[in-house]
């Protein structure tokens, strides 16, 4: 993206960083589970290895101060899942602690069992490696240096093993056991966390994208209300100047007795009147989603008003509304949600002048809205850049807007636009829309 984008809904502009810091974000919490979900493994394996040792292959370790370790993992592991649900973001700093701590545990585990010369002392690598695929550099050096350090304490009056008489003899023999066992756990997690960590980066460049397409398009969308706000300004004067010459057409003498041309004027001053209906219309919604005087209303009224809108001004008779909704709910009348619906209608028209069908539902709390046509249905090239700006069945420079802004505006306030192609033939645009991103609510309730 060669600028900064802005977020039509807010008025902030979102370049960049913003961009980058929202999908960060994400990583971060991603990130945070993995090591979470390595630190349950690493409970398992000390639990599965003290078992081991100290029950089948007789080697006394010091229970009573290695097991308040993993125990203490676990409530780390449960205190951790409900704050990670309710925080939007995972820090650096955060996920650098959660290494240390980490490897702290695991210094504190080799300190109780041996020191260096327990084989599982290469397990501060695993942590090194994880440390410089999730972290920054200075993070990065931050873990090899708690690591280093971990292992010189280690080395300082660690608590010996005291091997049976089986072990004694060969001793360097046991260390290679253990050795091949700690290469292979190390090379597994590697394999498995490896492969987790690059799919999270690959969500998190795909999650980049998307936030920088819809950044693009909400910048689009700025830019096109500026110059619709702009042409409303300049068309109300010329607007207002034609309605009172009709006005005064209206009372000449001379034209009222011509009834053919009087009717013609009534119907030009009710163009005029409907066309000055839609420049109010684009000045109170240009700025927000809801319009600066929201209109307090129901759900039937609304889509009801929509429909005897359009039968008013257009063809009667070729408009079917079938009203399935159901029980009726109070709502905030949004004028930007009623300009894209009655887009979608106009365009609907234009394939099929002689029947449109608009179908009103209600699927788990949202208005599902459907408008049909008989028309030739939806080209597979439409269909494929389904709400991007101009993809046009037209062919007319500048079209194409229509769905674009359908899927635009219905996405800010929650719900979902889809397009397809009937089986009877025609095209079907369905409009999902959570009632409550609408609804009204009494003050008290």
């Amino acid at each position: 993206m060669a600028r900064a984008a802005t977020g039509a809904e807010r008025g902030v502009t979102v370049g960049r960083p913003a961009i980058r810091a929202l999908a960060d974000a994400d990583a971060g919490r991603r990130n945070m589970l993995l090591l979470m979900q390595l630190r349950w493994i690493a409970v398992g394996g000390q639990l599965l290895t003290i078992g081991i040792v100290h029950g089948l292959m007789d080697i006394r370790v010091p229970l009573p101060t290695l097991l308040p370790v993993p125990m203490m993992l676990v409530l780390l592991n449960i205190a951790s899942r409900p704050l990670l649900r309710r925080r939007a973001a995972v820090t650096n700093a955060e996920l650098t602690g959660a290494l240390l701590i980490d490897v702290g545990a695991l210094a504190w585990q080799l300190h109780q069992s041996g020191g260096l010369a327990n084989p599982f002392a290469w397990l501060f690598l695993l942590q090194v490696v994880i440390g410089a695929m999730l972290l920054p550099p200075a993070s990065s050096w931050t873990i090899v240096g708690a690591a280093a350090l971990a292992l010189c304490l280690a080395a300082l009056h660690p608590v010996p093993l005291a091997l049976p008489p089986d072990y004694q003899d060969d001793p360097f023999g046991l260390y290679l056991q253990g050795m091949m066992v700690c290469f292979a756990l190390i090379a597994v997690l590697l394999v498995l966390f490896v492969a987790r960590i690059t799919r999270n980066l690959r969500q998190r460049d795909a999650a980049l994208a998307a936030i920088r397409q819809q950044a693009a398009e909400e910048n689009h969308i700025v830019r096109m209300g500026l110059l619709a706000s702009g042409a409303a300004h300049e068309l109300g004067t010329p607007l207002s100047s034609l309605s009172v010459i009709l006005g005064d057409w209206q009372r000449m003498p001379k034209l009222t007795k011509d009834t053919a041309l009087a009717q013609d004027i009534a119907e030009m001053q009710a163009e005029v009147g409907r066309c000055k209906t839609i420049v109010s219309g684009i000045l109170m919604s240009a700025g927000e989603a809801r319009g600066v005087a929201p209109e307090f209303t129901t759900m039937r009224t609304f889509l009801e008003g929509i429909v005897a809108e359009w039968r008013s001004s257009r063809m009667p008779g070729t408009l079917a509304f079938t009203d399935r909704f159901g029980d009726d709910v109070a709502i905030v009348s949004d004028p930007a949600l009623r300009q894209v619906i009655a887009n979608v209608v106009d365009n609907a028209v234009e394939f099929s002048p002689e029947w449109i069908g608009i179908s009103a539902s209600r699927e788990r709390e949202s208005l599902v809205l459907e408008i049909a046509d008989r028309g030739p249905g939806f080209a597979p090239a439409t269909l494929a850049a389904f709400g991007q700006p101009y993809s046009s069945t037209k062919g007319r420079p500048g079209g194409g807007l229509g769905l674009f802004l359908l899927v635009n505006v219905v996405r800010k306030l929650g719900g979902d636009a889809q397009a397809m192609n009937r089986d009877e033939g025609g095209a079907l645009v369905r409009v999902i829309l959570p009632i409550s991103a609408i609804a009204h609510e009494e003050p008290g309730k």
